[in-house]
């Protein structure tokens, strides 16, 4: 029996794998990981607002979330899988970038250099460690130990008191000016990033840059201030006082 060539096994490069390892997959994977991340960022910040309110509107916030049980650690993992990737091809471009030549984005007229570009591998690894903090203070709850026993009642139910946990976490100024600082690098890392979607992208012109570029920072600056707030408010006003002392 003749067996034609054309039903031989093909073999070489998966052309997904050409695609995700060219110039142009890594910025789309970086652009789309940052999106992800930037929705995060503004939905958690939704959610902690819920301080405002009261301890009962937080501490059932955190119970709705609780209540999720796998579904919840399917997100989380998800999202340290999101911010891995991002990490991860962040660094092939930058390497690229420095091994090869200057790779340009889709469109042909790129962001000029501001500060805000020349810090994100910068800012990203100092934000990546503030990330790190945050869990370990007040996710997995190592750095003040007694936040594991604060508890409260709600609705009849014992539940862990975050409401608490946080007032007498953001009472300590030192832990007040870690999240400061973190927050305003990841400020100048989104200050960036966000602009830098768009480019990826290539919905970009010379009329409309500047728009996208300030609307970018506003964004930036607007979660700055959203997310400094609260431990402002509970440091310097006194928010939650007698809370969790």
């Amino acid at each position: 029996m003749i067996t034609s060539s054309s039903s031989s096994v093909r073999t070489g490069p998966c052309p997904a794998h050409l695609w995700i390892f060219s110039s142009i997959g890594k910025k789309t994977i970086v652009a789309l990981t940052g999106i992800a991340l930037i929705l995060f960022v503004i939905g958690h910040l939704l959610g902690n607002f819920s301080i405002y309110l009261g301890p009962d509107a937080m501490n059932l916030y955190a119970e709705k979330l609780h209540d999720l049980g796998p579904i919840l650690w399917v997100i989380r993992l998800g999202l340290i899988a999101v911010v891995v990737l991002h990490i991860y091809f962040t660094m092939l471009l930058w390497k690229e970038n420095r091994t090869a030549r200057p790779q340009k984005y889709i469109a042909s007229d790129p962001i000029k250099t501001t500060v805000f570009a020349r810090t994100m591998r910068l800012s990203g690894l100092i934000v990546l460690a503030f990330v790190i903090f945050h869990l370990a203070h007040f996710t997995v709850r190592v750095v003040d130990p007694s936040f594991q026993e604060m508890h409260t009642l709600l609705d009849g139910r014992r539940v862990h008191d975050v409401y608490a946990m946080v007032i007498k976490g953001f009472s300590s100024a030192p832990v007040v000016i870690v999240y400061v600082v973190g927050l305003f690098l990841l400020t100048f890392h989104l200050s960036h990033g966000i602009a830098s979607l768009f480019q990826t992208f290539g919905i970009t012109n010379s009329r409309i840059r500047r728009n996208y570029e300030c609307a970018a920072r506003v964004l930036a600056w607007a979660l700055f201030a959203g997310y400094v707030s609260i431990p402002i408010a509970v440091l310097v006003f006194g928010l939650g006082k007698g809370v969790g002392q």
